[in-house]
């Protein structure tokens, strides 16, 4: 019989973390916090990252980042950390909810990643980025129209 967990993991301090279930998404990739895309050239920028492989593009409130998928050289087989006892402060902070923000543990905890957008690929971001430069030059058409109109 296989038991299926239904809904998220919750936090259980008394036993520690679930090491043995963890996937270590984690310790998988790291994301670097990126400006956020203004002009045609940061669009394309954006666009140049994504056409690397193992590169993915995420959003979360107002902030981009860019997440590069590679795993860490001290990944064990078996997705435990092979230099635990003298890991790196992040990964001590990573992931396991402490009392200082009890909701925003990792996402072994909530299954969910919690972007506001995501992309893969240089086409999908493309797609977007044509519709929200559109956007961005009917916003500055109208402001110069307004401040013309101002002046006369």
């Amino acid at each position: 019989m296989t038991l299926v967990q239904l809904g998220p993991l919750k936090f259980d301090s008394k036993n520690g973390p679930p090491c043995d279930d963890c996937t270590a998404k984690c310790c998988k990739y790291f994301a670097l916090q990126i400006d956020s895309p203004k002009t045609q050239k940061d669009h394309d920028h954006i666009r140049w990252y994504l056409l690397h492989e193992h590169i993915a593009v995420w959003v979360q409130g107002r902030d981009w980042f860019l997440e590069i998928r590679t795993p860490c050289r001290h990944l064990l087989p078996d997705n435990r950390c092979g230099i635990y006892e003298t890991r790196p402060q992040i990964c001590r902070e990573h992931g396991w909810p402490d009392a200082d923000h009890p909701d925003e543990p990792c996402e072994y905890f909530t299954g969910n990643d919690g972007y506001d957008l995501h992309f893969e690929t240089a086409e999908a971001f493309a797609a977007w980025s044509r519709v929200e430069l559109d956007r961005r030059e009917e916003r500055l058409n109208k402001r110069r129209k307004g401040s013309k109109r101002a002046i006369a």
